[in-house]
């Protein structure tokens, strides 16, 4: 039976028409910058991200996030370069290959207004509609004179020519926390002339943009506007002004569709509200959308953490949307819809919310996938694994953290006889740890789905097995993975780091919070973090201590917004710059001197109930050196045909009687996103 056969009557796999554009479901990606350009441009890493989603069913994938239309609109989160005219052939092969597999494409086009720097690019100065300084970017914007509006107006339509040029199916306007919805804002209009004070004002600059497009691109080609509809915050555009803009902009005949969004992003705080995180509210903004949707009878779409294909299909089936965004969703999984189409949703992989990927970009890497490697390396990794042209092997793993569970699953897929062993009773490893934090419990996603995946595969799971040497040794392997992980460390401390416990005894319960705690970090990721939330929650007293000129740079700043939430609300104190030295017991409590790094000596102490240290892991690696010596590999990893996605062929030890690899945390520690790529660049070519 043909797969789109399978569920005919899904809300979700209806088709949608668009003025002439027929999208053939409801699904979308809406636009995002994953930072994969090259000098600003949609190359080969960028094309095949948007060609993934294509070949997974799709029916509208959203590029950029946003294109800049104007040189003074300098890229803040690796964007296109719209003003340029060699990004037409780039955006054509994306998006001829997109189309080649029935999915639609468009762009959306911005000038970042404040929402940039001036001291990047040409070193231009920032503009805005008023000189309101944006926190989270930190330039001081000139005010727009005339000439600047005159000026990128024609950006504007220049840029949408060559939109239009390209062969995209139509493109969006970013209207919230940019150029365009400043003149919108009371928060960000402070002007005295004709672009403030009315609605039709503040629309003014809008208006003369839209004008000025519908003369480049003529009255058919689609035009949407992804626009903020209540910025939700006391000095900035009310509900009620929002909607009256939605309906003015329907009344204009100019723009075909509404993209909604519901708060703003002045800075961190509530930008985590626009794009709710893990442990937040999942979908918030779809009944306000919805809203928008009954009061103008105008085609809406919109996206805030809809990552469940339930709510996408309730979103659709209630009217509430045209097109549902599952854009993080797609980042986790870029075949979601061909899965709904086979009766597959179970084998979809869930977003976790962890948004390893958006807080990346905002640190200014690439967008990846906390659990999906191959997301951004299309080129080099497989979302789908292909069965073994070579004989079937039998390969044992140690370790069932999520290293261990993506070495079982993908060799699984590749048709081997796979055996795990997990000395727990259940998979996940540190993952398990980690979700002893109550906001980031789905991120036992990550586990679930591989442990599904490999029984499907019939994957032999051996829960509540320590395994030892002769345990592997009888099995006879072909290969042996060990991916067991580590245990917390405490290098960070010259004296009397055993009066100290670690993150792992708090999140897991062993050990419970003093009166009145210090907790050093030396990591400045997530265990860290979860543990002073943890402690702080529990009433305790807590200080806590980095040696990091800025807090918590393992994380970016949408993931630590509940975390300084929780810390403003329970008086944490934070001391940034300075590192624990020593320890000493004084009677029942214990002494923690601090040490500068600045002036190279003590420089405070604390006397204390207790003494948290964060210091990452040590990898448990008994097994791995026990076994080496056995293996015809002595452990050795070609790193260059690792990289390049090449067979392990070394044989140092041609006795051996196997091929030994250690991945994720049993190497060094590192992260669960290290610990999958690890485990597929591995296994995907056994």
């Amino acid at each position: 039976m043909p797969a789109t056969l399978i569920r005919p009557s899904d809300p979700l796999l209806q088709p949608y028409t668009l003025k002439h554009l027929t999208l053939k479901n409801r699904i979308m990606s809406t636009s995002h910058e994953p930072n994969y350009h090259e000098d600003g441009m949609p190359k080969d890493r960028y094309r095949l991200y948007h060609v993934e989603k294509a070949k997974g069913g799709i029916a509208l994938t959203m590029t950029a996030g946003s294109a800049v239309v104007s040189r003074d609109s300098p890229a803040a989160f690796g964007n296109l370069l719209a003003y340029k005219d060699e990004i037409v052939p780039w955006l054509r092969q994306l998006t001829d290959e997109c189309h080649e597999h029935g999915a639609a494409v468009m762009i959306q086009l911005t000038h970042l207004g404040r929402r940039t720097n001036w001291n990047k690019a040409d070193w231009l100065p920032v503009l805005s509609a008023s000189p309101v300084r944006e926190p989270a970017h930190r330039s001081f914007p000139k005010e727009m004179e005339d000439w600047d509006i005159d000026r990128i107006v024609a950006d504007y339509a220049s840029a949408a020519g060559r939109m239009k040029e390209a062969g995209l199916d139509g493109f969006e306007f970013e209207c919230y926390g940019h150029l365009m919805d400043a003149f919108w804002s009371p928060a960000t209009n402070r002007r005295e002339d004709a672009y403030n004070g009315s609605i039709d004002n503040r629309l003014r600059f809008t208006l003369q943009v839209l004008e000025a497009v519908r003369r480049a691109v003529g009255p058919d080609f689609i035009v949407g506007c992804r626009l903020v509809a209540d910025e939700d915050w006391d000095k900035g555009l009310s509900r009620a002004d929002g909607l009256e803009i939605c309906q003015r902009l329907k009344a204009s005949g100019m723009v075909d569709f509404l993209n909604v969004i519901r708060g703003h992003i002045e800075h961190d705080a509530p930008l985590a509200k626009v794009i709710p995180i893990a442990g937040m509210p999942a979908s918030p903004h779809l009944d306000f959308a919805g809203e928008v949707r009954a009061q103008t009878k105008f085609p809406v779409f919109h996206a805030a953490r809809i990552n469940d294909v339930a709510t996408a299909r309730h979103a659709v089936a209630e009217g509430k949307l045209d097109m549902v965004g599952m854009t993080r969703a797609h980042i986790a999984d870029p075949h979601i819809v061909k899965k709904i189409m086979e009766g597959r949703e179970a084998d979809i992989r869930p977003c976790v919310g962890a948004t390893y990927c958006l807080d990346r970009i905002y640190e200014g890497y690439e967008a990846l996938c906390i659990h999906n490697p191959a997301t951004g390396r299309e080129a080099s990794m497989p979302h789908v694994i292909a069965k073994s042209t070579g004989p079937r092997k039998k390969i044992a793993i140690v370790g069932g953290g999520p290293a261990g569970l993506e070495a079982a699953r993908v060799s699984g897929e590749r048709g081997h006889e796979v055996i795990l062993f997990e000395a727990a009773n259940n998979p996940g490893g540190q993952i398990r740890v980690a979700t002893q934090a109550k906001r980031r419990r789905e991120l036992i996603g990550i586990a679930d789905w591989r442990a599904e995946q490999c029984e499907r595969l019939g994957v032999s799971l051996k829960f509540n097995s320590f395994a030892e040497a002769a345990d592997i040794r009888s099995l006879a392997p072909d290969i042996v993975i060990v991916a067991t992980g580590g245990l917390p460390q405490n290098m960070a401390i010259e004296d009397g780091a055993e009066l100290a416990v670690s993150s792992w005894d708090i999140l897991s319960g062993e050990v419970k919070p003093a009166e009145d705690v210090l907790l050093f970090d030396d990591n400045g990721a997530h265990a860290g973090m979860a543990a002073a939330e943890f402690i702080a929650e529990a009433g305790s007293a807590l200080e806590v201590i980095s040696p990091e000129r800025f807090f918590a740079p393992e994380m970016g700043g949408l993931n630590l917004v509940p975390y300084m939430k929780a810390f403003t609300q329970r008086n944490v104190r934070i001391t940034t710059m300075t590192r624990l030295r020593s320890l000493e017991r004084q009677g029942n409590k214990i002494a923690a001197v601090l040490w500068s790094p600045y002036t190279e000596a003590d420089c405070s102490t604390r006397l204390v109930d207790q003494v948290i240290v964060e210091n990452a892991t040590t990898p448990l690696a008994d097994l791995y050196f026990e076994l080496k010596e056995e293996s015809v590999n002595r452990g050795e990893v070609d790193y260059e045909a690792f990289v390049a996605g090449r067979p392990q062929t070394k044989r140092t030890n041609p006795p051996g009687r196997f091929q030994l690899f250690r991945i994720g945390d049993a190497v060094a520690s590192r992260n669960i996103h290290a610990a999958i790529y690890d485990a597929l660049r591995l296994c995907n070519v056994f």
